[in-house]
């Protein structure tokens, strides 16, 4: 096992030269290069797809479940409040800023950091794979989901988000409903046409009164939001279409399918779903690595926020370093003390099952 201060200090100096560089969605190629020559460097063999990159641990055992360590290395584009220059790391009363820092570098690198120190280790009951993946912040269909079968098989997940390390247990999923409303085109000065606004209008508040039979346990309700609405082409024209879009969070309480499902059976504008891919998912609080985060004192708790769990076929949990409060903010930053702990906790839950 490798001294957990010595990862600390390898942990920091990569986060601060991930951050240096440019790793947009899609862009990620100079993060990835940097990722593989880290694990290079320490003599473990890379394996990599696009922009995703993986490693085993030295004893690697076709016998054995494994253990998937997850997080990615592509960000969002920088927020033009900014008063930083976003790709250049600095610390300041204990705080490291740069994009990428909170959302998921720190994560990220202190699951290598894990990883590494149970790399060498013999008589494991699980493997460890970790990947480091790509086009997380769009969802990308060149990300985690693109690698699942050359990776090999996995047991479960460790999903590196920021949680404050707390544990959580579940995860909404995400549908975008492409809506419209059809009418018949008339002269507003005259009786003529059926408006598709007002068609629209009936079906917007359904949206935003109707509530699901079955509600989720842990992530409660399925929240449904109108954002964004497109009609009419001059002012004395009654529109024959309305177009607009919503935001769907869906929970483990329907399946993707049964939710769009029943949206369809209740209101009369076509409804299209951009994808159904993206789904809640949940792992059982009696699970041993959940057991083992409670044990050692941590919070369990259903997350509104999305991640590559969405697209993992196994159970999960998503727990890292960092506030998720912070992702995306102007002048992102990590507490450089979430990393050592981050480090601490991931190292000890799984010391209890491996």
């Amino acid at each position: 096992m490798k001294d957990k201060e010595s990862l600390f200090k390898d942990s920091l100096a990569l986060l601060k030269q991930l951050i240096a560089l440019s790793s947009l969605s899609r862009e990620e190629v100079l993060t990835a290069d940097l990722i593989e020559a880290f694990f290079k460097e320490r003599l473990i063999k890379t394996f990599r797809k696009g922009n995703n990159v993986w490693v085993y641990n030295k004893q690697y055992a076709l016998d054995k479940p494994t253990i998937l360590l997850n997080s990615h290395h592509d960000t969002v584009k920088a927020n033009p409040g900014y008063t930083r220059d976003p790709l250049a790391p600095s610390e300041e009363d204990g705080k490291l800023y740069g994009l990428g820092s909170n959302d998921a570098g720190g994560c990220l690198v202190s699951l290598i950091a894990t990883f590494l120190y149970f790399y060498d280790e013999k008589d494991l009951k699980y493997n460890f794979c970790l990947v480091a993946s790509a086009e997380e912040e769009i969802s990308g269909r060149n990300g985690i989901e693109s690698v699942l079968e050359d990776i090999g098989p996995i047991d479960f997940a460790i999903v590196g988000e920021p949680t404050l390390l707390d544990l959580a247990v579940a995860e909404k999923g995400l549908m975008v409903l492409d809506c419209n409303a059809i009418g018949v085109a008339g002269h507003a000065a005259r009786n003529e046409g059926d408006n598709a606004i007002y068609k629209a209008i009936k079906d917007i508040q359904w949206f935003k009164d109707y509530a699901f039979e079955k509600t989720s346990t842990t992530l409660g309700p399925i929240k449904m939001s109108v954002t964004m609405i497109q009609a009419g082409s001059q002012h004395n024209v009654v529109p024959a279409n309305c177009s607009f879009v919503v935001d769907v969070r869906t929970t483990d309480a329907y399946t993707n399918e049964e939710t769009l499902a029943i949206i369809k059976s209740h209101v009369t504008s076509e409804v299209s779903a951009r994808s159904t891919r993206l789904k809640s998912s949940a792992i059982p609080e009696e699970h041993p690595i959940v057991q083992a985060g409670i044990k050692l004192g941590r919070k369990l708790y259903g997350s509104p926020t999305m991640s590559d769990q969405a697209l993992i076929p196994v159970p999960s949990l998503k727990l890292g370093p960092g506030d998720s409060a912070r992702s995306h903010m102007a002048d992102e930053f990590i507490y450089i003390n979430e990393i050592r702990e981050g480090i601490d906790l991931y190292v000890a839950m799984l010391q209890e099952i491996v």
